[in-house]
């Protein structure tokens, strides 16, 4: 067969075909390829024998195998599979396009595949090598540069090996606009020990993928190593510090200069620095400088001084509106950490831990001294106040209930305080309104203002009423104040308030000044007996003790009663703590007395009193009690004795035990206990108690006293005569003013 049969073929194999359906089964996939490899793509169309070209960048690269044009590209054709693939050998950077396989009688254009060239980049250089010589304790920035990569490199740095973080790099894109250079910069600070050190810079992209590396070495020329030290860590403010500096250095060293918070310390140029450290230590470093010829060092510290409450901020006073919001500020330090509170002053409740205090809409009531508080554990405390001011509304905080004398001058007060001040005050009462500041008002009312000097000011209105009359007490007093914040406003009442007469207050003065010193004698009366009491050895016996009291007083006992003054009745009263003063007595016995005889003592009275002392196992007769009124006479003129025997009954019997001293008791009777015929008494009577001890099975009375009479009966001795109790020591008596002659006798 010919060529041109076998054309013929062809043709009519096409013709044949057009009957079926023409597509691509494999198109062109994008694809990488490194710079001087060689690379394939794909083309396979189905159910096709016509013709197939390729395209770059949408510029047809002829029709054949062989591509006259681009010498190294070919399509590599297999008819039978319809395959119609482009090869290109030794790819190169002008190859990086995009890429389209075409079957024009099918009208069939495949899909764009992007053959991309990968580029290697060239060996890496690093700046200054292959040895660097740095400073030790200096910043050097390592500058590696690694340049015509596609896809731009990627650069890791190594030190001896390991690799080193922290590096910085920077990328242009060269004029073809498709290779990039890298630069990577790596900063160190280099130390002594780093000399002879390698740190390598490899360079990495797709196209190399183990990467390109250059090596340079480390040649250090380092100042002084320095090593400071503290001594103690800690230390309270005011104790003594020492800073030591430990160095070493090539060349020699050839200093030392102390710093603290940045400014020389003149003076220190050694390398040990001793100090009185105080609260700035802990937060102004000191430092210390060592130099040589080739550079210096300089190391700093903190000292852990222990510090009570600084203020840092100091809050300031702050004036708001009612209702709106606002922040304190205070700022304390202190070592260690310290604790920070806010209260208001006069309330223990905390209201913020931190810096700030924040008051969300605030009222006249948080108005005042806030207190911020700071605690070191510890350490101390410190606080400090600042005044919040709330402009609102007035508040009128006057009693509500005011009193006046009538026929008098009275006031209705009225305090007022607001910030800002009252613009207007406002009385109103009865049929009355008064707006003005001050002045008078129908002669017997008078307005007046004043402003308050203590802390936290305000104004005071007074309304003065003269010569206050009963309707001035029927009405209410409407006081109302405004300012540009609104009104206040409060009701007061004016009740009347009766006045005490200026000589019952001199009576009552005087007479507790009587009483007083009265009071102050009997104690040290008791005080004198019980020191006296106290060095007698054995117990004072009585076993019959007459009390007789001699009452030349021409009045009745009744009358006598009834005159004797209230500061009379009081004192008399005031006699019932001689009873314990006896039963102290006689609980300070001595027992160091064996002997069963008795004791003729000195008697302390002079014989005023006949006491006889006998010991304690002598017998003695049960003691008795019993009221004799032998002077008394009736008014027919019977004898007192007679008429004292069967008039009255037997006084009830003493809870007095016989080693008690003798004690003189009244007890309350009813009227109706003595008869009729004894109801009055000879002015010149003579009234005798005897007083005795019973036996135990007789009834007794708690504290002495007979069972109270009904409410409302009159005692036998008047209504100042019950239970009122007398020591037969005491030598004071109510009976010894001027209207009185009594004496105390006593009989064994």
């Amino acid at each position: 067969m010919s060529p041109r049969g076998g054309q013929l073929r062809l043709a009519i194999s096409g013709t044949a075909a057009e009957g079926f359906c023409s597509r691509f089964s494999q198109e062109p996939a994008d694809q990488s390829v490194v710079r001087g490899q060689r690379v394939i793509l794909s083309c396979v169309v189905f159910n096709y024998s016509g013709i197939v070209q390729w395209t770059k960048d949408g510029l047809a690269l002829g029709i054949g195998e062989d591509l006259r044009a681009w010498p190294r590209y070919r399509v590599l054709r297999v008819q039978e599979l319809g395959q119609y693939n482009l090869e290109i050998l030794s790819a190169d950077l002008s190859d990086d396009s995009l890429y389209e396989c075409q079957a024009p009688d099918a009208a069939l254009r495949s899909r764009r595949a992007k053959l991309t060239v990968l580029i290697p980049p060239d060996d890496p250089v690093i700046d200054g090598g292959p040895e660097v010589l740095l400073n030790a304790g200096e910043s050097y920035n390592l500058s590696c540069v690694s340049r015509g990569a596609k896809p731009p490199s990627m650069i890791e740095w190594l030190k001896d090996g390991l690799p080193v973080d922290g590096a910085a790099s920077t990328t242009e894109v060269l004029p073809d606009r498709k290779r990039v250079t890298t630069r990577s910069y790596l900063p160190i600070q280099p130390v002594d020990t780093d000399t002879g050190r390698n740190y390598s810079c490899v360079a990495t992209n797709l196209a190399i993928p183990t990467g390109k590396s250059t090596t340079v070495t480390l040649n250090v020329h380092h100042p002084p190593t320095v090593t400071l030290s503290i001594e103690p860590r800690s230390v309270l403010e005011g104790d003594r510090v020492t800073f030591t500096c430990q160095a070493h250095a090539n060349p020699p060293i050839m200093g030392y200069r102390w710093a603290k918070g940045g400014v020389v310390l003149q003076g220190a140029r050694e390398s040990v620095f001793t100090t009185k450290a105080d609260h700035s230590f802990f937060t102004e470093p000191v430092s210390c400088l060592v130099f040589n010829a080739v550079g210096k060092t300089n190391v700093s510290i903190l000292v852990d001084v222990h510090f009570g409450p600084i203020l840092l901020v100091e809050p300031q006073p702050k004036t708001v509106d009612v209702d709106s919001d606002v922040t304190l500020n205070c700022k304390w330090a202190g070592n260690p950490p310290l604790t920070l509170t806010w209260f208001k002053k006069g309330s223990n409740m905390v209201l913020s831990n931190s810096n700030q205090l924040y008051l969300k809409s605030v009222s006249q009531a948080d108005a005042g001294q806030y207190v911020c508080k700071a605690i070191v554990p510890r350490i101390g405390v410190g606080e400090t106040e600042v005044t919040l001011t709330v402009n609102g509304p007035p508040i009128i905080s006057s009693d509500p209930v005011q009193y006046a004398v009538r026929g008098e001058r009275g006031e209705v007060k009225c305090y007022i305080a607001s910030t800002p001040p009252p613009d207007k005050i406002v009385w109103a009462w009865k049929e009355n309104v008064w707006e003005k500041e001050k002045g008078t008002l129908l002669e017997r009312y008078t307005v007046e203002q004043s402003k308050q000097s203590a802390e936290g000011g305000g104004v005071q209105s007074t309304l003065t009423i003269n010569n206050v009359m009963e309707s001035d007490f029927l009405s209410s007093y409407n006081c109302t104040a405004w300012n540009s914040f609104g009104p206040g406003t409060m009701i007061i009442t004016l009740e009347e308030k009766e006045e005490v007469p200026v000589g019952i207050i001199a009576g009552g003065t005087v007479g507790s000044t009587i009483l007083l010193f009265i009071f102050l004698l009997v104690l040290v009366l008791i005080f004198y007996r019980q020191r006296k009491g106290s060095r007698r050895g054995v117990t004072l016996g009585k076993p019959d003790i007459k009390v007789e009291t001699i009452n030349k007083e021409t009045h009745s006992l009744e009358e006598d009663s009834g005159s004797v003054s209230t500061a009379s009745r009081m004192v008399k009263a005031m006699y019932s703590p001689f009873k314990d003063d006896i039963e102290l007595k006689s609980d300070l016995r001595s027992d160091t007395l064996d002997t069963r005889q008795e004791y003729d003592l000195k008697d302390p009275t002079n014989g005023y009193y006949n006491v006889r002392a006998s010991t304690h196992d002598e017998v003695r007769p049960a003691s008795r009690s019993t009221m004799h009124y032998s002077d008394y006479r009736s008014p027919a003129g019977t004898p007192g004795g007679a008429a004292s025997i069967t008039c009255y009954d037997p006084r009830p019997p003493s809870r007095l035990s016989h080693i008690s001293y003798a004690q003189f008791n009244t007890f309350t009777r009813g009227a109706s206990d003595f008869p009729g015929d004894c109801s009055l008494l000879d002015s010149t009577s003579q009234l005798a108690y005897d007083n005795y001890g019973y036996p135990s099975h007789y009834q007794t009375y708690r504290m002495g006293f007979a069972p109270s009479t009904p409410s409302g009966s009159e005692t036998g001795l008047g209504k100042y005569g019950s239970s009122t109790r007398f020591s037969y020591t005491s030598q004071h008596s109510d009976y010894s003013h001027s209207r009185h002659t009594q004496r105390m006798q006593t009989h064994v």
